[in-house]
């Protein structure tokens, strides 16, 4: 089959023999978005005004914390503050109006989980009904960010890609059903990606294939666990830890994605 960008992607997730070939993409996605914001992308208007629009979740914050460009930081958490302080001052002085005045609140963005939650009793809180629409829009700010913004979009592709490779590239469904397959997580994107791409007849041949995969290694990986919970017993002192040095951190990624081992992605000087 003749290789694409997307397809080399996916390819090289698989060969990294990694417990989850979508965990080893996303990583690897959100490194380069990272590394784009806080590279020279920063100083470009556009990108800027992307960015002050849409701001930042709280781990994609750490990440730019952590990071390490302090004066790509400061520059777009400056056009973000002023962004942010120019609406939070608007959404005021409609609160300061909207009860009696001629003004009208702004209108709020849709908000998120917590902007949705009402206070005990079904009504607002006494007193307190014209903040609604300021509290409505700083939950809507929570819940948008130019980086997860930016990832999302590739990553439905790859999700497509992956479809099209069990589909047209048998070298591929080979490596991948011999490996350590995905986490959870990532495997039920899998499902939800083949249930919307495959055809009936498609999905009754690779679910089965998909799950019994996943099955496999999550039976290789609580052998693992277990194993390491019997090292410690003094009578398996002398024993061979076989996989088990590492079970805790593949465990919890297999259950919930990511790598909680990894340390802090950090600009290269």
């Amino acid at each position: 089959m003749k290789e694409k960008l997307y397809t080399i992607e996916m390819r090289d997730a698989v060969h990294a023999g990694d417990e989850c070939c979508f965990c080893w993409l996303e990583r690897k996605l959100e490194q380069e978005n990272l590394e784009f914001v806080l590279g020279s992308s920063y100083m470009e208007s556009d990108i800027r005004e992307q960015t002050s629009e849409k701001g930042f979740c709280r781990h994609h914050t750490k990440m730019m914390y952590d990071y390490g460009n302090t004066l790509g930081n400061a520059w777009i958490l400056k056009s973000r503050m002023e962004a942010v302080n120019r609406e939070f001052k608007r959404q005021m002085a409609a609160l300061g109006t909207g009860a009696g005045g001629t003004e009208s609140p702004v209108p709020a963005k849709k908000g998120g989980l917590f902007g949705r939650l009402k206070p005990a009793g079904g009504g607002a809180a006494s007193g307190s009904a014209d903040s609604a629409p300021l509290e409505q829009w700083l939950r809507s700010e929570e819940s948008h960010c130019y980086i997860c913004g930016r990832m999302d979009g590739i990553y439905q592709r790859m999700l497509d890609t992956f479809v099209y490779m069990l589909r047209n590239d048998e070298e591929f469904v080979q490596e991948l059903t011999a490996g350590k397959g995905m986490c959870l997580h990532h495997f039920a994107d899998v499902l939800a990606v083949c249930r919307k791409s495959l055809k009936p007849q498609e999905q009754s041949q690779w679910i089965p294939r998909l799950a019994e995969l996943t099955s496999r290694n999550l039976d290789r990986i609580q052998g693992d666990i277990d194993w390491l919970i019997e090292k410690y017993d003094y009578r398996n002192k002398d024993a061979d830890w076989k996989e088990s040095r590492d079970a805790v951190q593949r465990t919890m990624q297999k259950l919930v994605g990511s790598y909680p081992a990894d340390p802090a992605f950090q600009c290269r000087k």
